[in-house]
């Protein structure tokens, strides 16, 4: 185990070293062509200085969880991401302190340029590295010997994570139960009962152990546990949820309590939170004191002119924890009794001609910003509902709620990803419940900042589905 780890460090170094070759071989290369294509200086200051600089930067960036390439089971996207991730804050960095220092940026074009080909060097130099580390492996390099313990449904499934694939760099030496089942692959071998393990383990090389017996066996266990600590082995406790919970887990540690959460939610951390709510405050405020006075101008003459009523419309609304809230829009609608019951339709008469333009342009959604900066909203999140519809979807719709755990938004992943306006069949909502968990479960101030520019782009496009 310990020779595998030593490898998996010579490849970590190695992957960060290439990185630097590549980032100062580009850099040489590219302000050589630069100069002789435009004739403009870069920067001014000495080359090697900046060389330093920039390979010192980008080594603190990608030290520190930049390279997962060499995990088994890493996913080409996984790989561009972290390219992606390290690169912006390399380039934040960088650029930083050659501000605060001595250099001179003289043409930004050239770093904006030299960044972007710096991202598609190192992803594909990284993705020809893994495909380097899948065929050495593939072919019996690198790999860990596993064992099982029990062989419940959780195994069965861990095995096939295992074997599906040759590159993944385990090889399955079989598993110990109190009896053999008929259930688990035919392919992974029977080698005895659990009170055989240790006699098992001391004649044969393994790397890892996975148990998932139950804790009435713990006279097998904790024997068995004891025995790999004081050889090198890696044991691992397998929970037997599989039957009665099919989900991605994720585990957490309350003390010295093991916990294992149903999904992940990065808006669970404080930090996190705190620089979403900086994010809504710093966007709301910019544009409640910029464009909004303007807009509300032009919007409360159209909207007086053309029908009679309230410039602002407002209706509660269920926001995080299912906390009611009054929601801002600018009214689109004639004054009808059915504005807390009836979503908007394609031809809706209840449309002034007007409004029906600002639905389409999104317009009409512009007050909730209001609702941002008072912390009722946030810029992005789950659509809030009318507290009609929340009460009769929930009893409807699987795991409904689960949108609540986090602020409602003025744009949102559903409303961008197909599921947007009136939901006529109860499919249209279910899709855009699984589109606000999955947007839960993968927040990210980027995925913010994408999910803001495609709602431009498609309000800019005309959406089909603004109504």
């Amino acid at each position: 185990m310990i020779q595998i780890r030593r490898f998996n460090n010579v490849l970590k170094l190695a992957v960060i070293l290439g990185d630097l070759v590549i980032l100062n071989i580009l850099f040489i290369s590219f302000n050589l062509i630069w100069n002789e294509w435009f004739g403009e200086r870069a920067y001014n200051g000495a080359l090697p200085q900046i060389l330093t600089l920039f390979s010192l930067c980008y080594f603190v960036c990608a030290l520190s969880g930049g390279v997962i390439l060499h995990r088994r089971g890493t996913r080409a996207d996984q790989i561009v991401f972290r390219v992606l991730r390290n690169i912006f804050f390399f380039s934040i960095l960088s650029t930083s302190l050659l501000v605060f220092s001595e250099f001179e940026i003289d043409s930004k074009r050239f770093f904006i340029y030299y960044f972007i080909l710096l991202t598609v060097c190192i992803t594909v130099y990284r993705l020809l590295f893994r495909y380097i580390i899948q065929l050495y492996r593939s072919r019996g390099g690198n790999f860990r010997t596993v064992l099982y313990l029990g062989s419940t449904e959780n195994i069965a499934e861990l095995y096939h994570e295992m074997t599906f694939d040759s590159t993944s760099g385990y090889r399955v030496l079989g598993y110990f139960d109190t009896n053999p089942n008929a259930k688990f692959p035919a392919s992974c071998t029977y080698l005895g009962k659990p009170e055989q393990v240790i006699a098992y383990l001391t004649h044969n090389k393994v790397n890892q152990l996975y148990c998932c017996l139950p804790s009435a066996l713990s006279a097998y266990i904790v024997p068995v546990i004891n025995y790999c600590e004081n050889n090198l082995i890696h044991f691992y406790s397998v929970p037997n949820v599989r039957n009665y919970l099919r989900h991605h887990m994720h585990f957490e540690m309350m003390g010295s309590i093991p916990i294992l959460s149903i999904r992940k939610e990065p808006l669970g951390k404080i930090e996190n939170r705190l620089a979403k709510r900086l994010f809504d405050v710093v966007f709301s405020l910019l544009f409640l004191c910029t464009l909004f006075p303007i807009l509300f101008l032009i919007v409360a003459v159209a909207v007086k002119t053309t029908s009679p009523g309230p410039i602002f419309f407002r209706q509660k609304r269920n926001g995080v924890d299912n906390k009611e809230f009054w929601c801002y829009k600018f009214r689109s609608m004639k004054v009808n009794k059915d504005s807390d019951t009836l979503q908007a339709t394609l031809n809706d008469p209840r449309k002034t001609r007007f409004g029906d333009f600002m639905r389409r342009t999104n317009i009409d959604e512009l007050p909730q910003f209001i609702n941002v900066l008072l912390g009722d909203m946030s810029v992005v999140g789950p659509r809030p509902h009318m507290l009609k519809h929340t009460e009769e979807y929930s009893r409807i719709i699987n795991k409904y709620m689960v949108r609540h755990f986090i602020k409602p938004g003025i744009t949102g992943w559903a409303q961008v990803t197909g599921f947007r306006g009136e939901t006529r069949e109860l499919e249209d909502m279910e899709g855009r419940v699984k589109a606000d968990i999955w947007y839960m479960e993968h927040w990210s101030v980027l995925l913010d900042l994408y999910i803001v520019y495609k709602t431009v782009i498609n309000a800019l496009r005309k959406d089909k589905k603004a109504y």
